[in-house]
């Protein structure tokens, strides 16, 4: 297999400004293009009981004007260049991103230096903000068949009142209850300098780059310094929680859900690829009995949700065939987690999520905006922005006992959570 450390390794030149700012500049030259990705330390974890959703409605109203940008003008910009522009939330971090044309960067850097400093929070862009949001959600949780199935499965995962024990789009009745002082203290709090970390990949010089990036975004004044409450760990999950849901469904459907450590240890890159052995595509454990042999399910698979505070989340999931009840699905799935936990990987199936981990990796690196983004990730999540050269390195260095060992002290049966969706007629 490909050594990272010798076949790939990006340039990485960081520095601080004197507001707090972390600036990552990795030169690539193949391109003539800028990738433009700025990271904010806030996502749906850092919002209080009462009052979510606010993370992801800044995703909107940060393109809703500010001292000199009109609404919708930082996108028509980007766009106007040749570039494209976005945002997006989850539940660790809210980030903002443009890739231009190398002549554009000062173009991108000038307007998320304005939306940083002079954002416009007024009633009317809220209240048009709210209802665009809540259309988002009807379309894309509540009018689709399993839209909701990460709200169910996160309250499932979490107790009530944990950072990520609600979805990143919040509930709509805390949205409606927000109102400008919450919006602008939530802006104040968390969209600061020095709560930020913003990487530039592409055709650019270091130094060059980072006099434009003190040009436009080292004069924004440093907010305060944020209070955030602790990552304590969950033990596993006892009882085996359940959820049923009865709705207008294609097909029954069974997921489960279990508590794993933090995304930023290596018993996570254990894990992620024990479940990648277990659902991972077509030669996966999951799919070949469900799909190929038992023939009750259209599809099915496992997976990993790294998550930063304390605990991630693990996935199996299987949609049903026509009349095939979930309670079919759950057993196979669970008699699948109890043979791979006896037996253990193979080297084969071991060699292949490893090979699968490395192609997806290096396709995912090959992008300017895929390499900002992680790099801004390590930077902001893990501290460390040179994980980007070492991650597949420790991933490939993963043993068989080192995978084995993850799987049986964070995937036991018992330890699960489940859904399940049940179809019902019109």
């Amino acid at each position: 297999m490909t050594n990272m450390s010798l076949a790939v390794r990006f340039p990485l030149h960081a520095s601080t400004l004197d507001n707090g700012l972390r600036v990552i500049v990795s030169p690539d030259h193949t391109v003539p293009v800028v990738a433009v990705n700025l990271w904010f330390d806030v996502g749906s974890r850092d919002e209080h009981p009462g009052r979510t959703g606010l993370a992801h409605l800044f995703e909107h109203l940060m393109f809703e004007g500010s001292a000199n940008v009109t609404a919708g003008e930082h996108l028509a910009s980007i766009q106007g260049v040749g570039g494209s522009a976005n945002a997006t939330t989850w539940f660790d971090r809210t980030n903002y991103f443009e890739t231009v044309p190398t002549n554009a960067l000062d173009l991108a850097l000038w307007l998320e230096a304005d939306r940083l400093a002079s954002l416009d929070l007024n009633q009317d862009t809220l209240d048009n903000q709210r209802d665009v949001v809540r259309e988002e959600k009807r379309q894309r949780y509540d009018n689709v068949p399993y839209g909701d199935v990460l709200i169910h499965l996160v309250e499932l995962t979490f107790p009530v009142g944990h950072p990520y024990g609600h979805p990143t789009i919040g509930s709509m009745a805390d949205l409606a209850a927000a109102d400008l002082d919450d919006v602008r203290q939530f802006f104040a709090t968390h969209y600061a300098p020095n709560n930020a970390v913003l990487t530039l990949v592409g055709d650019l010089a270091p130094e060059d780059a980072l006099t434009r990036v003190n040009k436009y975004l080292g004069g924004v004044p440093a907010g305060p310094e944020r209070k955030r409450r602790p990552s304590i760990p969950l033990p596993p999950l006892q009882g085996i929680p359940r959820t049923e849901v009865r709705a207008d469904v294609p097909t029954d459907a069974a997921y489960a859900t279990w508590r794993l450590p933090a995304c930023d240890t290596r018993e996570f890159l254990a894990l992620e690829l024990a479940l990648a052995i277990l659902g991972d595509g077509q030669t996966s454990r999951l799919h070949r009995r469900l799909v190929r042999d038992d023939t009750i399910a259209e599809g099915a698979g496992a997976s990993g949700l790294g998550l930063i505070g304390g605990n991630s989340i693990a996935f199996a999931q299987a949609r049903a065939l026509t009349s095939v009840p979930a309670e079919a699905l759950e057993t196979a799935i669970i008699e699948e987690f109890h043979r791979f936990l006896a037996d253990g990987p193979r080297p084969a199936e071991l060699n292949r999520a490893k090979a699968q981990f490395e192609r997806e990796w290096l396709t995912q690196l090959g992008r300017f905006a895929a390499r900002a983004d992680l790099i801004g990730c390590y930077a902001t999540l893990y501290h460390d922005p040179e994980l980007v050269n070492r991650r597949l390195d420790e991933v490939l260095s993963l043993t068989l006992d080192e995978v084995a060992d993850a799987a049986r002290a964070h995937l036991q049966p018992e330890q699960r959570a489940v859904l399940t969706y049940r179809r019902e007629s019109a």
